[in-house]
This record gives structure tokens, sequence and C-alpha cells, in this order.
């Protein structure tokens, strides 16, 4: 049945970029209670959250009518996106995001590790880590290398030092300064990963 519902969204979203107006309607009151339940668990506000809602309709609107939406069958994940980068530009024009201070403590992924998500949570995770591989493309070579080891096949400092053939003392500096450049790399494209 699921699927059904999906199948749906890509029809009416094709209709909808095909001039038919009442298709965005079904769209909006399809999805209206999720959408608007998701932004009001975050800002914790019912003005904001309508604004920050009705936003993203207008954004939705824009980017359909410029062929921006290439996501078949995921209207849902990607209205929850653009709601969620609403509610971010929000707490940044508030200055009420919270910031990572600058500490040896910083860990980017800490951010991944919520094992209690729901829905709207899990969509937002998904799209960090993809937005967190994609950033790591970055760092130079012996820093990814590292990271990848570490984070991604869960392998001591030690594995590390053994399948890269330096000292463990250098292993760790390398992943020391991919975090530092992850951060840099993260300011650099105005992202907050955040959920």
């Amino acid at each position: 049945m699921k699927n059904v519902k999906v199948n749906d969204d890509a029809i009416l979203v094709r209709e909808y970029i095909h001039g038919d107006e009442q298709a965005l309607s079904q769209l909006i009151n399809r999805h209206q209670h999720r959408i608007y339940s998701f932004i009001y668990s975050k800002v914790f506000d019912k003005d904001v959250a309508e604004d920050v809602f009705q936003d993203t309709f207008i954004k939705v609107i824009r980017n359909l009518k410029r062929g921006k939406y290439n996501e078949e069958g995921k209207f849902l994940p990607w209205v929850m996106r653009i709601a969620h980068n609403l509610v971010i530009d929000h707490f940044r024009k508030n200055k009420r995001m919270p910031k990572f201070e600058n500490n040896g403590d910083f860990n980017i992924f800490s951010v991944l590790s919520d094992s209690d998500l729901n829905a709207e949570k899990q969509i937002i995770k998904d799209q960090i880590e993809n937005d967190v591989k994609e950033l790591i493309k970055e760092l130079p070579e012996d820093q990814l290398e590292v990271l990848v080891m570490r984070i991604y096949k869960d392998m001591s400092f030690k594995e590390i030092s053994e399948r890269t053939g330096v000292s463990i003392n250098t292993a760790l500096g390398r992943m020391r300064y991919a975090l530092i450049n992850l951060r840099k790399i993260i300011e650099k494209h105005n992202l907050v990963l955040t959920n």
C-alpha cells in the first residue's frame, strides 16, 4: 500500500509540472500533517512553524517549476529536506543554532549515532550521511584513508597503523587533521549537520 502512495506522489508531481494545479493541492493535503509536525517539533512555535511550512511549499513550487526536482518517487523526503534547511535558516537568522565548540572533543560523526529515530529523523540522518560521504572526498588522500578505516571500517589505530605502514601516532594525527579539515569543509559549504 505504501508503494502506491509513493507512486501516487510521483504521478501528482508529474501532473503538477505539466500544469495541473490541483495535483499540488493533493500533495500538500496528503503530507501537510507530517511536514508541519516535523517543523513544529524543531521550532516549538505555532507561528514560526506555519511560516516555515508556507516557505517550504513556496520553495517546493519554485523548484518544481524550474525543473529542479529529479528525485523520482521520493517527494516526501525531498520536501522534508527543504523544511529541515528552512528550519536551520530560521535558527541562523535568530542566532539560536547551537554551534560546535572548538575543542578536541569535536566529532562530526556523533550526529549520526542516534539509533532511536522516527521517520523524519531517519530521512534527515540519511541525507546527513550522504552529505558527509561527499564532503570527506575533499580531504587529502592520507587523511581520507585513515578516516574511512576508522569510521566506516571500525578499525583500531593499531590496525590502521599496520595497514598503512605508519606509526600509531601518525595515524592518530591524520585522523585529528581529517576531523579539523572536515569541520573547515563543512563551514566552507555552510552546512549544519544536525537532526
